[in-house]
């Protein structure tokens, strides 16, 4: 078969063997019934097309969704397919095909102009360029007094796991558990709450499979992991009636699903895994307003809070006190950074650069209170190894303070006190920001390779160079004290634990001595039998901090005030020596 083109025999010609002839025209589509008919299928077909594309993507009826403006332009297309399918226009000419726009798909195609032209107005309202003043005051900054509005808190309320070691754990504790370990896996939520007036971490179960989730849907996720972030415990919560509305479930129970069907308009950031006082698990799905223009200045204007168990929800715009996450930390780093970059204008931010400041790349959460702060260091735009201060910010009701202290940013104190051990490779931990004795102190674990915290550090942040290292944080603490007050920055009094419980006294001859240097420090080690008796008890004792420590002898009677340290060791506060 050949094909040629000569217009002088009218158009293309065909030469199937037996002489080139005209090649006829393609015979037009038939249309499918009357004019209202084919309105009808089309409708039809669109609709049953729009809800398959919203049951499955779940867009928000809402004009400030970039989602919902996706599923309307979609519906206009396919009702524009399905009318030039059922008019029988398959093979129109320009001019004809022209006319069947104009006549079947007016109204979609003048929606979709207007849909365009709202998307393009409202990414014009919404543009940085325009609005940076609007975007600098999403977020309300307060300056703070550290030493006076942060306080010194005690050892039960400092947590001691980041959430990669808080995962192990739990991981390691589903596996103990063979009645759960083949059929569900440890979710990936680990979110840090105050529960109870303790730092935990908490999860849910998921299932292991589509396979499993068949066998289990009807009874629910049995249970959620407590993870004590003080005592390193992993607690697996079984519950009476199992979780049903979770993110790992399916069709009508899945959570999203199930938020979009009831709150068709709203937007909502992810949902968060918590718990309230009494153990019952619930999701805070915070709800997302856009405050700027149409598309820009996304914020939380309460939360909608759903059951896990009965699915029941509720919209709270003033959320209950023990939910600890609305603002999510991306949301608050985000808007603080507009609030430090947009101080002077926009074109300050891009060229001048002003005043210009940014947050860190890193983040982490400490309790004060009932809630849950989320901290981050302030740097300059320019990219140097310091802070200029830092910022505390409340995730429950945004509520955030600013305080002006200058020196090492994060990774710098985390290099600091990795290099204090380097022998070991261990590595650090994001670190916490404590009040020490009224300086601002990072505070961090150190981890072997197995993600196992050994250690515990404490670094000054306005003098990195002042690094303290122990293997409890109670001996962590008294080091690094003792380096406070070497250095002239706290006083006598100030160098004593503030929290470390009552003094204890025992009696002894002393039968044994060792030490050891641990991060510039000298450590003594002394076997203290009790006189006249034979019980002993190994206790110790820092030099820095016990001035007699490095004179005593085996042999010498003494008498031993100490301290039971949360790794179960006696740390010597003071030694009374007796007269031989």
């Amino acid at each position: 078969m050949e094909f040629r083109y000569d217009p002088s025999q009218g158009g293309f010609q065909v030469n199937m063997g037996g002489g080139w002839k005209r090649k006829q025209p393609k015979k037009p589509g038939k249309a499918i019934g009357g004019k209202g008919a084919r309105v009808a299928v089309n409708l039809a077909v669109t609709l049953a097309a729009g809800l398959l594309y919203y049951y499955f993507c779940l867009p928000a009826l809402n004009f400030q969704a970039t989602e919902f403006y996706v599923f309307a332009l979609l519906l206009c297309a396919v009702y524009c397919v399905c009318a030039a399918l059922t008019a029988g226009s398959g093979s129109m000419d320009l001019k004809g095909w022209l006319a069947f726009v104009r006549q079947q798909c007016r109204v979609p195609a003048i929606l979709a102009a207007a849909l365009c032209a709202v998307c393009l107005v409202g990414a014009l309202t919404s543009w940085e360029v325009l609005r940076a003043d609007a975007y600098r005051q999403l977020l309300s900054v307060q300056p703070g007094d550290f030493a006076d509005e942060v306080d010194e808190i005690s050892y039960d309320q400092i947590p001691m796991l980041d959430r990669d070691s808080a995962q192990r754990l739990g991981d390691r504790k589903l596996g103990e558990l063979a009645d759960m370990v083949s059929q569900f896996e440890v979710a990936a939520d680990y979110t840090q709450i105050n529960y109870q007036g303790r730092p935990v971490r908490v999860t849910p179960l998921r299932y292991g499979d589509a396979i499993k989730w068949l066998n289990n849907r009807a009874d629910g996720l049995p249970a959620y992991l407590v993870i004590d972030m003080v005592t390193q415990s992993v607690e697996v919560v079984r519950l009476p009636e199992g979780m049903r509305y979770t993110t790992a479930e399916h069709f009508s129970r899945n959570l999203y699903r199930h938020l979009r069907f009831r709150y068709p308009t709203m937007l909502f950031a992810e949902p968060v895994f918590e718990i309230d006082e009494s153990g019952m698990p619930w999701w805070v799905c915070a709800r997302i307003e856009k405050r700027i223009g149409l598309f820009g200045g996304a914020d939380n204007h309460g939360a909608v809070l759903v059951n896990a168990v009965t699915g029941e929800s509720e919209y709270c715009e003033q959320v209950p006190t023990w939910v600890d996450h609305v603002y999510s930390a991306g949301l608050i780093l985000e808007q603080y950074d507009y609030y430090g970059r947009f101080g002077g204008g926009f074109f300050n931010s891009v060229f001048g650069q002003r005043g210009v400041t940014v947050t860190t790349q890193g983040y982490n959460y400490l309790a004060l209170g009932d809630d849950v702060w989320v901290y981050t260091g302030v740097t300059s735009v320019g990219g140097d190894e310091s802070n200029i201060g830092f910022i505390l910010s409340n995730q429950r009701t945004k509520e955030t303070r600013y305080y002006a202290v200058a020196g090492a940013e994060e990774f710098s104190a985390m290099g600091s006190a990795e290099g204090q051990v380097q022998q070991m490779r261990y590595t650090a931990t994001f670190p916490l920001l404590l009040n020490i004795a009224g300086h601002p102190t990072y505070f961090m674990a150190l981890k072997d390779a197995s993600e196992l915290v050994k250690m515990y550090a404490m670094v000054n942040v306005s003098q990195y160079q002042i690094v303290a290292t122990g293997a409890s944080v109670m001996e962590c603490e008294a080091s690094y004290r003792a380096m406070l007050r070497r250095n002239g920055l706290i006083g006598e009094a100030q160098a004593e634990l503030a929290d470390a419980g009552e003094l204890k006294t025992v009696s002894g001859v002393i039968d044994e001595i060792r030490s050891a240097v641990i991060g510039g420090d000298t450590y003594y080690y002394y076997y203290l039998r009790a006189e006249g008796g034979s019980d002993g008890w190994v206790f110790r004792a820092c030099a820095a901090n016990v001035p007699v420590a490095p004179l005593l002898s085996v042999g010498d009677r003494v008498t031993a005030r100490y301290r039971d340290t949360d790794a179960g060791e006696y740390w010597i506060d003071a030694y009374d020596v007796a007269p031989d």
